[in-house]
């Protein structure tokens, strides 16, 4: 096995390549596998094999470690037979000795003086190169162990650093009410409650979600994407529109029903920029683009203030409103003309409650009522008789 560790070597650059791996973590993998090959044959159960591969030479050595340990740290076999008897756990910090992998401090200072406990001595062991077909075999496996997770770490790693990101991927199945993404080194899974109602999804459609979440499982990360979550919207408008990504234009709030309807409020962080203009575009481009990418979804866009009563009117655009008045526990009343009063409220109550979620604030909608001045009747004289 370690004739041809130059092309072992090779081997290993293409492997770090196809899988996206660091060489240095392929290579770590490599190295325990050796070592796991080398105990096989040469070592002795309890021993802690070490192995070093020079990528360059093709040239691997191995040791033996041992911990360095003190009286404190290690039961006698008194203690630990108690411990044992009583059904206790070993105190934290503390083991039972074993010389296959410990070292006593004081053997461990008469070959190097500067050692403290909790450090290792290495012992170099001679170089074999002889491999039996177990060792060969467990030396694969290990390889394939130590690379399987290598890829999952090297993948939570990159997808966890994309939370809260947009990212584009190719349906691959589609099982029961889940849907699976090809992301390029991984898949992702779109739950029902992660997809726009009525959406249609089919194996190989491109679509645009946003990783929602990234776990940690026993069989690798699972990368939770979402199409309906409010961020969703911000970031496709982050994409469209420039002012957005530098910061001139600021994204305040925003409040959705995906598949129907979202609202959003916006207000310029820079004198002379029109937010809702930089928002709509040119002939209402940018944000036509982000209508397309959600397959029709209305988008309302209103300007933010720090004035409640403002912030409120606005929220409930495009209706027109006469006035709001603020009551206590977060409750306002808004006063609009009594043609505006279904456009205010909107269907199935849409719009007022987008408005309310928008704001924070709970808002009641009611008509104006014209007050007509009662005139007061001039009774007539009777006519007298003549």
């Amino acid at each position: 096995m370690l004739k041809n560790l130059k092309e072992l070597t090779s081997a290993l650059l293409q492997i770090a390549e196809e899988k996206g791996l660091s060489f240095e973590r392929v290579l770590e993998a490599t190295e325990s596998a050796l070592a796991a090959a080398y105990k096989k044959d040469f070592g002795k159960k309890g021993e802690i094999i070490r192995a070093k591969l020079n990528p360059e030479t093709g040239e691997v050595k191995f040791w033996q470690a041992k911990i360095v340990v003190d009286k404190p740290m290690v039961y006698t076999e008194e203690e630990f037979e108690k411990l044992k008897k009583e059904g206790k756990e070993p105190e934290e910090g503390k083991i039972r000795f074993n010389p296959k992998k410990h070292i006593m401090i004081e053997e461990a200072k008469k070959i190097d003086p500067n050692v403290k406990p909790g450090d290792e001595i290495v012992f170099p062991l001679e170089t074999k190169a002889d491999y039996g077909r177990i060792a060969a075999q467990t030396a694969k496996q290990v390889i394939l162990q130590k690379l399987k997770e290598a890829e999952r770490e090297s993948i939570y790693d990159e997808f966890s650093k994309k939370e809260g990101e947009i990212v584009s991927g190719t349906v691959q199945r589609i099982e029961g009410k889940n849907i699976y993404l090809d992301l390029g080194k991984t898949l992702g899974v779109l739950p029902p409650k992660e997809q726009i109602p009525h959406e249609f999804y089919k194996p190989g459609q491109r679509l645009r979600v946003l990783i929602k979440k990234v776990e940690k499982t026993p069989k690798g990360s699972m990368i939770i994407l979402s199409r309906a979550y409010p961020k969703f919207v911000s970031k496709l408008f982050e994409i469209e529109v420039p002012e957005v990504t530098s910061g001139q234009v600021k994204i305040r709030a925003i409040a959705r029903e995906p598949g129907s309807r979202t609202k959003i409020a916006v207000s310029s962080e820079q004198e002379g920029i029109d937010p809702i203009g930089a928002m709509v575009g040119q002939r209402g481009t940018r944000v036509a683009a982000v209508i397309n990418t959600l397959n029709g979804e209305k988008i309302d866009i209103v300007q933010f203030s720090e004035d409640p009563k403002e912030f409120i009117a606005n929220a409930l655009s495009p209706a027109k409103v006469i006035e709001v008045k603020l009551g206590e526990k977060g409750g306002a009343e808004v006063i609009v003309p009594e043609d505006q009063l279904s456009l205010a409220i909107g269907k199935d109550g849409q719009n007022v409650r987008l408005a309310a979620k928008l704001t924070g604030w709970k808002i009641d909608v009611k008509p104006f009522v014209e007050e007509k001045e009662t005139q007061n009747k001039v009774e007539k004289p009777n006519k007298k008789e003549a």
